[in-house]
């Protein structure tokens, strides 16, 4: 099993930034690809970013050169740097771990609102 705990979601006005966290624990030596996924109101989940243990990372369009995904291995932790924040980026953010063995987890998820 991995437990993941996300941190860092507030209110913000538009164009700020925030910066979310989230630590892993568990057996974290089974993880490969972690990442961040948001889901708004009435739409489906859908991908931010995600980084892989090698460094390798991919961003949803929408939030490329605003967001930025980093990965600590020695915390276990995760970060999504998000500037020049938007109304259209309030959801709840979740983070997402994939194993080796192709096993998600996911974390509870933290509240980003952007708004005036």
């Amino acid at each position: 099993q991995v437990q993941l705990v996300e941190s860092g979601g507030d209110l913000v006005q538009p164009g700020g930034a925030l910066r979310l966290s989230c630590a892993a624990s568990g057996r974290i030596f089974r993880v490969n690809t972690m990442g961040w996924y948001r889901q708004a109101p009435g739409k489906q989940r859908e991908l931010v970013a995600t980084i892989t243990s090698g460094g390798t990372t991919n961003y949803a369009d929408s939030v490329k050169g605003r967001f930025t995904i980093s990965r600590d291995n020695a915390k276990n932790t995760v970060y999504l740097q998000m500037n020049s924040l938007k109304p259209e980026d309030t959801a709840v953010y979740y983070c997402n771990a994939k194993t080796y063995d192709n096993i998600l987890y996911w974390g509870q998820g933290t509240q980003v609102t952007v708004s005036s």
